[in-house]
């Protein structure tokens, strides 16, 4: 471009400033350097001159020098103690805007891009030269020269013509630099395909304004480099990043899905039917005969709690709800979860079988990115906050593993410390977990509890756990029969699987949740109050007599939560006593299935947080008790002798027997000798 060119393109910026941006540009002076851009909407610049705006498009660089080359030219008055006004330019709203990753080519290079994307990967900070300073050796004739884009480092001294200049980093100016990596949004990815990637190249006032697991708009110039992985002495290959010039968060949750005045009407409508609670409970997995405790927890989570809501101290207090299926095989937990997910217009499914701790949560590690420095990288758990979160395979996953999803779980956070880097991201994420018995399959004349292959530290931090097994039923098997086949003739003819009156439009189903999660705030009531009360006192007095613990508070929160989220269905600002109802029939049916012992008939949340009854722990310690007896004065007893004691003690012979082969196999009982048992650590 001319000079000519771009001094009319100076000229016609100095115009739109002062005509339209005065303001604006007034703003961040008032607040510089503190605030160092003046953001300047695309459609505002397209209104005043079309012809500028086209060729932004065309060549971003040139214009925006321009735009920056105008803030200098304007006769501004500057505040005290502000000596040098020269703030970016940094458009954003271009067209286009809904372009994915994967389509743009090497056309676009050099042009302005616009797209969105979720945040995968992000570096610490480093500092990029942006005036470097040169010192020759042999004269001492000192240079300052501007880094531009294309800069090759001078070698020779323009003075004395020798090889001998060298920088001096003291005396160079450097800006900040960080480079992030987006890829496209999860939901805008055709099945199977794997999400194309783009790297950003983010400066100054940018800086740190990215997350792991943010979804964002970017919009820059698309430029190349050379490839990395390249053998050739020649580079042919080259790789593509984003000089960024702006870049606004995005909330990809229901927050985001847009509803017109007719959505608004429609849903308030729908929320006057007598049964549109029951609507909403049938419309989840639709195609899924029976188990409408199930599909009554799915869309509770989907509606989630009262959000923002502070206890003492500032503490956040959770409002969504965490489920997990635990069921023999063969019974639809893996379409359960694709259901859920289905319904959230931001979800992330993964399985146990192929994913680590660090894939769940996040983690530090070396990368390219930042030149073989650390960069941050978000998990499934964080890409999905705002939305859910479904675990397949639960059972699959490592202890060590599943020991990163404590934090998640209850705070909502996820911590990073290595290599230097500390850091918390937000992973404010509705997890729906599915898994297998132990065995395989559960036997029903055991605890189920006790067949849970998930460790009680992580079971309590789910509000309700569903064991779903496969009883043989007759009747119910041939209801499931005539269900399931006639649900694929149906489909065969074109028909909708799972179709009924009561079932809602998915589209419609999800703006009313949207709705509802956006605008009502439902606070609990003194009836609604009483009545989780009066559920958990009960429960208490239950477990005195027994010396077992039946419930915890932690189940109140959760009460409390899941009655928040029905009052949402109704978008009822309040919590009333039918929703107290609801959610107290679910946890109760819940604590029946789960934390009833087998041998007391009564509940018993140690099941859970412990992983055994009370019942169970005592006879542990009645064995344990018997062995420190008798090993007092030796350091072995007959194996026999002790069980014959155990009998007297009260425990029949098979329990007695069972209980201590669970000790040996847990390493606290061993066999000194054939029919002499001793405890570990006993001298």
């Amino acid at each position: 471009m001319g000079e000519q060119d771009l001094t009319s393109l100076v000229s016609v910026f100095e115009d739109f400033f002062t005509s339209i941006y005065k303001d604006k540009i007034n703003i961040v002076l008032a607040s510089y350097p503190t605030v160092r851009s003046i953001n300047v909407d695309f459609q505002d610049l397209d209104k005043f001159d079309t012809t500028v705006a086209d060729q932004l498009l065309s060549e971003p660089e040139v214009v925006t020098e321009a735009a920056e080359e105008a803030i200098q030219q304007m006769k501004l008055s500057l505040p005290p103690g502000v000596g040098d006004f020269r703030p970016h330019v940094r458009f954003y709203n271009a067209p286009n805007a809904e372009v994915m990753i994967e389509k743009l080519s090497s056309k676009r290079l050099n042009e302005l891009v616009c797209f969105k994307g979720i945040v995968t990967k992000r570096t610490d900070v480093m500092h990029k030269v942006k005036k470097a300073h040169y010192t020759c050796q042999a004269c001492g004739e000192q240079y300052n020269v501007l880094v531009t884009r294309n800069f090759k480092p001078p070698r020779m001294c323009t003075a004395c013509k020798k090889l001998a200049l060298v920088p001096n980093e003291e005396k160079s100016e450097f800006t900040d630099m960080q480079k992030a990596e987006v890829q496209d949004l999860l939901e805008k990815v055709s099945g199977g395909a794997p999400a194309a990637k783009m790297e950003l190249w983010i400066e100054d006032d940018l800086v740190n304004h990215i997350t792991p697991g943010e979804n964002i708009q970017v919009t820059g110039i698309m430029r190349i480099k050379p490839s990395q992985n390249t053998r050739q002495k020649t580079e042919l290959v080259f790789n593509r990043y984003v000089e960024v010039l702006h870049v606004e968060s995005l909330k990809r949750d229901f927050e985001e899905i847009t509803l017109t005045k007719e959505d608004v009407q429609r849903i308030k409508e729908m929320s006057r039917q007598k049964d549109i609670t029951e609507r909403i409970f049938a419309s989840i997995a639709p195609a899924i005969y029976g188990y409408k405790e199930v599909k009554k927890a799915l869309a509770l989570q989907l509606f989630g709690g009262t959000k923002g809501k502070m206890m003492r101290g500032d503490a956040a207090v959770r409002d969504d709800i965490h489920i997990l299926l635990i069921g023999d095989p063969g019974i639809a937990k893996t379409r359960f979860l694709n259901s859920a997910a289905a319904l959230a217009p931001k979800s992330m499914y993964v399985s146990g079988k192929s994913v680590s701790g660090v894939g769940l949560t996040a983690s530090a590690e070396k990368d390219e990115l930042g030149d073989g420095g650390w960069t941050l990288k978000a998990g499934a758990l964080v890409l999905a906050s705002g939305g859910v979160g479904a675990i397949d395979e639960f059972d699959k996953i490592d202890d060590e593993d599943r020991a990163s999803l404590h934090e998640v779980m209850e705070s909502q956070t996820v911590s990073i410390a290595k290599a230097g880097i500390v850091a918390k991201f937000r992973a404010k994420t509705a997890i729906v977990a599915a898994a297998n018995p132990k065995h395989g399959r559960f036997n029903q004349t055991k605890n189920l509890a006790d067949q849970f292959d998930v460790p009680p530290s992580l079971l309590s931090r789910f509000d309700l756990l569903f064991p779903i097994l496969d009883v043989l039923d007759e009747e119910k098997d041939l209801s499931l029969a005539e269900h399931i086949l006639s649900s694929h003739i149906g489909a065969a003819k074109g028909m909708i699987i799972g179709e009924d009156e009561k079932v809602m439009d998915r589209d419609i189903l999800r703006k009313y949740i949207a709705y509802a999660r956006r605008y009502v705030r439902p606070v609990l009531t003194d009836s609604a109050k009483d009545r989780i009360k009066e559920f958990y006192l009960d429960l208490r007095r239950r477990g005195k007599s027994s010396g077992s613990v039946p419930i915890t508070p932690r189940y109140l929160e959760g009460l409390v939560r899941l009655s928040e989220a029905h009052a949402k269905m109704r978008l009822s600002e309040t919590v009333e006593l039918v929703d107290a109802e609801v959610s107290v029939g679910l946890l109760d049916y819940v604590l029946k299935k789960v934390l009833t012992d087998q041998e007391t008939g009564r509940f018993d949340v140690d099941i859970i947080t412990t992983g055994k009854a009370r019942s169970q722990v005592e006879k542990i310690e009645t064995l344990l008790d018997i062995l420190r007896e008798k090993t007092r004065e030796q350091e072995a007893v007959p194996r026999q002798e002790v069980l014959d004691e155990a009998e007297s003690a009260g425990l029949d012979a098979a329990t007695a027997k069972r209980v201590l082969t669970e000790l040996m196999r847990k390493g606290e009982v061993y066999e000194k000798e054939p029919g002499w048992i001793a405890l570990v650590g006993n001298k």
